[in-house]
């Protein structure tokens, strides 16, 4: 069964950075779009980010000018750069490969993050 494959979570003090890697399955690259959600316990699953297969980035309110969402195409991976990491950021961070017509779609186990002191 095909699944993309996150990496790069981690505990990280308030105010820190992070990284997180999705690696796509090389047949679905150049035509899905790449977003990251992330749960935290007890409550529903977010959208954080996104960006299609041409380039276009899409963020939530909560993480805009903090988060940075990029792909590079030499790796079939698209990253989330996470900057001035706070506490509410804690969660499990998933990454979901869709289709833009089709609709479909795949995940990721996901990558705990962990903001604590």
């Amino acid at each position: 069964q095909e699944q993309v494959v996150e990496s790069g979570g981690g505990l990280v003090q308030p105010g820190g950075s992070l990284r997180l890697s999705c690696v796509v399955p090389r047949n679905l690259w150049m035509s899905y779009t790449v977003g990251w959600y992330r749960q935290a316990p007890g409550k529903q699953q977010d959208f954080i980010s996104s960006i299609t297969f041409d380039g276009h980035t899409s963020y939530a309110e909560s993480i805009r000018g903090r988060f940075s969402i990029n792909r590079d195409d030499t790796r079939h991976t698209v990253y989330l750069q996470m900057n001035t990491l706070k506490p509410e950021d804690a969660a499990v961070y998933y990454c979901n490969a869709r289709h833009p017509y089709t609709g479909y779609s795949i995940w990721g186990q996901g990558t705990q993050v962990t903001v604590s002191s």
